[in-house]
């Protein structure tokens, strides 16, 4: 993520989860016939550990070579970052919505696969969505920390996390989302606002996760301009490109109607749209596991 861009997306609180208005969200639709949603796998792929047992990180599908080089197909992962801090509760209590089901549901009707990077907070705050979005095929959650709290410092202003700390911020999400009753949960991590060191990696070693970057920026944190959010992600895709956005109405407002413009060009230009543990998977490469 490019500085500036997280700078918008992380200034003062962290953003806050998928934004809507609502309440209760109703149980997903039946899967429509034809409709491009893989179950989440029952192992997702993971990539080794790195160096001494460091924690792995994933950007964006590698390039191979060759006749068999899935690189070159054309395939993008949308993923949504529900953030919440731990500390932002009383202004969840004030009316602030950190949520967004509204753009949950556009991407039901589009049939998009996505991850979801939610924190344990959102899935404290949003129990009933986050059941629905880890029990729906056509989504996985993956674990954004509990406190969306920084895991190195400096990061945009977040508080900073304890390297003793960190291995429980990330088990005590993976235990939000199990209490709130998701079923397709992934081993993949997204550190809050992309910040990480050779400590962090070490930290987190015993929490088995892949940790995953991203390699095109939606610019969508704050912005009111959905046009220019589609526009800096169709000029940034490539083959096996892995899209970072939010869902949180309060600090991402225009990011529906920028997938609302977004997919259906992705798709004239022949794309697919797939779920991380789908761009992850790479047969002829040795460095991932399942």
């Amino acid at each position: 993520m490019t500085t500036l861009t997280v700078l918008g997306v992380l200034t003062g609180a962290a953003l806050a989860g998928c934004g809507g208005t609502s309440p209760a969200p109703s149980p997903p639709p039946p899967p429509t016939p034809g409709a491009s949603a893989p179950a989440a796998p029952e192992k997702p792929p993971t990539m080794a550990p790195g160096p001494a047992g460091r924690t792995p990180v994933f950007e964006r599908r590698p390039s191979g070579g060759g006749a068999a080089d899935r690189a070159a197909e054309k395939v993008v992962a949308l993923t949504f970052d529900a953030d919440m801090t731990a500390d932002q509760g009383p202004r969840a209590a004030s009316g602030e919505r950190f949520d967004n089901p509204e753009l949950v549901a556009l991407l039901r009707r589009l049939k998009v696969p996505s991850t979801v990077f939610m924190t344990g907070r959102w899935a404290e705050e949003y129990p009933a969505q986050a059941k629905t979005i880890g029990t729906d095929p056509m989504f996985e959650i993956a674990n954004h920390s509990y406190s969306h709290y920084a895991f190195s410092s400096p990061c945009y202003g977040l508080p900073v996390v304890g390297e003793a700390a960190m291995a429980r911020e990330v088990e005590r999400a993976f235990s939000a989302f199990r209490k709130a009753g998701a079923r397709n949960v992934v081993p993949y991590f997204r550190f809050p606002g992309g910040c990480y060191d050779d400590t962090a990696l070490r930290a987190l070693a015993p929490a088995n996760v892949t940790a995953v970057q991203w390699d095109v920026v939606s610019g969508d944190a704050f912005a009111t301009d959905a046009d220019a959010v589609a526009e800096q992600v169709l000029d940034g895709v490539r083959p096996g490109s892995l899209v970072v956005m939010h869902c949180t109405r309060s600090a991402a407002p225009a990011t529906e109607a920028a997938v609302r413009r977004i997919v259906p060009e992705l798709r004239e230009r022949g794309y697919r749209f797939v779920k991380v543990s789908e761009l992850m998977e790479d047969r002829s490469s040795g460095v991932l596991r399942k």
